[in-house]
């Protein structure tokens, strides 16, 4: 009954096209198109299958980096519209759904998922940030998706200690200078020996992924993998 009362005085209207019905019509919905490359999280290099390369790997590396959308065109609108609209946080479960195709399309998240014991994890904003947006978009993102394929959401144990600047408004160059130091832990013992999946919304260059994942192996994550719904190439 209240959906129907909220549906009628804030009727949905499709991000792309504004044509009254759902948040995202057929029409739109066929425009946005899975990624189809990879890339190594350390050197930004192609990578066959998302795995990061043997000669890039270390003890604190991530391990792989799975973009699931290109990030163009009308995913870059609904995406926004997703982070700076309160009132479209419904958009979870379209955007959810995405992230869970790739999911259940990915052999190789697949196979991590049923020999280990995993945890999702969201990139964290920052407090002041999170405040002010009033909601963390890869937490809604996160905690939609783990509940889908029934692994655990670590909601409290990665934090941004540093507000820094957001990455798209720097060259490649900065951004990982940017990120140097920017999260920490503070929850150790739930992540000891566990594999990751750590979500966010979109990546570029995986600075933010690679920082996070240093922090996590360092605090007794035995794998860690980043997962993005959108991936900007640059």
């Amino acid at each position: 009954m209240l959906e129907s009362l909220l549906d009628f005085i804030f009727p949905k209207r499709c991000v792309g096209c504004k044509k009254f019905g759902e948040y995202l019509c057929s029409n739109c919905f066929a425009k946005i198109s899975f990624a189809q490359k990879y890339f190594c999280g350390v050197c930004g290099h192609a990578s066959y299958n998302g795995l990061t390369h043997p000669k890039c790997e270390s003890k604190y590396s991530i391990d792989g980096v799975f973009p699931i959308l290109n990030y163009h065109g009308l995913l870059k609108k609904i995406l926004y519209q997703y982070k700076y609209n309160p009132h479209l946080s419904d958009l979870t479960y379209v955007l959810g759904d995405f992230l869970y195709e790739g999911f259940i399309q990915n052999e190789i998240l697949m196979k991590e998922m049923q020999r280990k014991e995993c945890a999702f994890i969201a990139v964290p904003l920052h407090a002041k940030r999170q405040k002010t947006r009033g909601y963390n978009q890869s937490g809604l993102l996160t905690e939609y998706v783990s509940k889908k394929l029934e692994i655990k959401y670590v909601s409290s144990i990665l934090v941004r200690n540093k507000n820094t600047i957001p990455q798209f408004r720097l060259p490649k160059s900065e951004r990982h200078e940017n990120i140097k130091g920017a999260f920490g832990i503070i929850k150790k013992e739930n992540i000891r020996g566990l594999t990751v999946f750590l979500i966010d919304d979109i990546t570029t260059t995986g600075a933010t992924l690679l920082e996070c994942a240093n922090v996590l192996k360092r605090n007794g994550a035995q794998k860690v993998y980043g997962v993005a719904l959108g991936h900007e190439e640059k």
